[in-house]
């Protein structure tokens, strides 16, 4: 299959990649935090050539190549939700299924449930739902964010070589992930410095701890409120698995469908595991 499509959406506020004839059937990927479009560079084209779907990747406001949110504000994972809203507006998609992965599922999830009309289904990778914190940790949750708000915001990470920074990806990775996997993520995530060095432009602000998150509570009602078909592909090595919260979760969705599959939090970004994570996305559309 040829390379990506570029665009750019929302009056040159977001930036995406797209897989697939324009008149097709559109998806709308979205991608986990930190990452960016790229996230679906192995997985949208084999999606594409057996479901005959468009595949329109975004990257989230501050990731990748979109422009960060103007301001000094905080940014609220609910913000993204504008993002998808204003690529559906300027796609012409009043409904379209919505492929997330991570954080991406949250938005998706969020977005479902707030606009059922807008999201036909949902079609998620190791992710469900949002980060929550407990309604009696609120004050201690609100004074992270407040400090982190207060401090000074680092340069941009700068490195010899976009080998170097993929190393830092690895090393550094909230979850585990290795150089095969991290390196579309971290090639499109960079910018060329005129010493020939390379810096990350992720938006700093995204390394912020939220001053407020939903109650477990919220999110729950959240889950409970999506209409749509949601099927959840995860990682056998991934972030759900049969954690408290998780359980919950899933248990809160009406129409939901599980597959646990062999790879960690990227699977569908892993060489070896996104082959069959096309496999049971695709079977989940029969």
């Amino acid at each position: 299959m040829s390379a990506p499509e570029s665009l750019r959406l929302a009056d040159g506020r977001l930036a995406a990649l797209a897989w697939g004839e324009a008149s097709a059937p559109t998806w709308l990927a979205l991608h986990g935090w930190l990452d960016n479009a790229a996230s679906f560079s192995r997985l949208a084209p084999l999606l594409v050539e057996r479901l005959g779907i468009r595949i329109v990747a975004l990257d989230f406001a501050g990731h990748g190549h979109s422009a960060p949110l103007p301001g000094e504000a905080d940014v609220a994972i609910w913000d993204y939700c504008h993002d998808v809203l204003d690529a559906q507006d300027a796609l012409g998609l009043e409904c379209s299924t919505l492929l997330g992965h991570s954080m991406g599922a949250g938005v998706a999830c969020l977005l479902a449930a707030a606009f059922p009309e807008r999201v036909a289904a949902l079609p998620l990778i190791d992710g469900l739902g949002v980060l929550t914190t407990e309604a009696d940790d609120t004050p201690t949750q609100l004074r992270k964010g407040l400090r982190a708000h207060r401090r000074a915001i680092s340069g941009a990470p700068r490195y010899p070589d976009e080998k170097s920074a993929v190393a830092a990806r690895v090393a550094g990775g909230v979850t585990p992930i290795d150089a095969a996997t991290a390196g579309p993520l971290v090639r499109r995530n960079l910018a060329t410095e005129a010493d020939g060095r390379v810096r990350l432009r992720t938006d700093p602000r995204l390394l912020r701890a939220s001053p407020v998150r939903f109650t477990p509570a919220q999110a729950t009602a959240m889950l409970a409120a999506i209409r749509c078909p949601v099927l959840c592909v995860e990682g056998e090595a991934g972030i759900l698995g049969d954690r408290p919260r998780a359980c919950q979760a899933r248990a809160a969705v009406h129409d939901l469908r599980r597959r646990v599959l062999p790879g960690g939090h990227h699977l569908h970004l892993e060489p070896a595991r996104v082959a069959a994570v096309a496999d049971a996305l695709v079977a989940g559309q029969a």
